[in-house]
């Protein structure tokens, strides 16, 4: 798969999680089978940031792809405004820090991870832009107006708004609905969807009679919900099998059909093998909307507490 023909972006939030929030604590030689797995497949696009472990995620994937031709692989890592050292060379600084991390020397897709203040980061990517050091960038868990205001800040400079990267599933499509979609396709701009599965709970492993694991974040979030979401989970499996795709793989098609880029976390050789089949896959128009309308009849609010409602801009 070249770089231009991605329909999938593979995420590593759960990779050096250490069991305290997805309730893993996978070593390296794990995650090498799934790294090796994906490449088998040609899928080489990676998305990974330094709040993901605290550099542990950037560090698992830095050290299982440096003997990959770095032109093969496209790399996507995040700048996260509360995690910054306080010094004016913040970003620049946790770049250097991923750059270390991930044993290269550019990143494809440098992403402001969130829009803590919008009129103070966004100036401080010119330089890394002109550096080369970033290829691409993109702003996460940003508004309409903020995302506008971000190109116009860029385009003063000479530079473009590549890439928005927000939550967007079957519970959450408020960026939809806010119009993001629809602007990222005029400007011509890619829109990366994360939590397409909303960290398994779209996946059918999980319901009423199987939970979460017992102490996770997830467990918290998500096992209060599993009862209102049966009748979601049993419309993505009669979907899913006149198209021959799981619950999970119906639930990524449907991002695949809306036009975005899914991010699909992988820590398992089955859903390296799940996404391959997905990139390949379309839902019609008629099983969109009959997926969408069950979704909203759950009432499920998956908005996380990070995050804000982009309707409400």
């Amino acid at each position: 798969m070249s770089k231009k023909a991605a329909k999938i972006v593979l995420g590593t939030w759960a990779w050096g999680d250490n069991n305290s929030y997805f309730g893993n604590d996978y070593d390296q030689a794990h995650f090498k089978t799934i790294y090796d797995e994906a490449i088998k497949h040609g899928l080489n696009f990676w998305d990974t940031a330094f709040a993901y472990g605290g550099g542990a995620s950037e560090t698992l994937l830095g050290e299982l792809s440096h003997n990959t031709p770095r032109e093969d692989l496209v790399l996507s890592t995040k700048f996260t405004p509360q995690m910054a050292d306080g010094t004016t060379d913040a970003m620049a600084n946790m770049l250097e820090g991923s750059l270390k991390r991930l044993q290269t020397d550019y990143i494809d897709y440098y992403w402001i991870h969130n829009d803590a203040d919008v009129e103070k980061w966004t100036p401080q990517l010119i330089p890394l832009l002109k550096s080369g050091k970033i290829k691409h960038v993109g702003v996460s868990n940003h508004t309409l107006s903020e995302i506008k205001r971000v190109q116009e800040i860029l385009g003063d400079a000479g530079f473009k708004l590549d890439a928005v990267q927000n939550h967007l599933s079957l519970l959450d499509r408020t960026s939809e609905q806010a119009g993001i979609l629809d602007y990222c396709k005029e400007q011509g701009m890619t829109f990366f969807a994360y939590m397409i599965l909303e960290q398994g709970a779209l996946t059918g492993k999980y319901d009423v009679d199987h939970p979460f694991p017992a102490g996770s974040v997830r467990a918290q979030v998500y096992n209060g919900k599993l009862p209102e979401l049966t009748q979601l989970i049993k419309a993505l499996k009669e979907v899913g099998k006149k198209h021959h795709l799981s619950v999970a793989q119906t639930a990524m098609s449907w991002a695949v059909t809306k036009g975005v880029l899914p991010i699909i976390g992988v820590t398992k050789l089955s859903q390296v093998d799940d996404a391959a089949q997905v990139a390949t896959s379309t839902l019609t128009e008629t099983e969109v909307h009959q997926l969408e309308q069950i979704a909203d009849q759950t009432g499920v609010n998956t908005i996380g507490s990070w995050e804000q409602d982009m309707r409400k801009d």
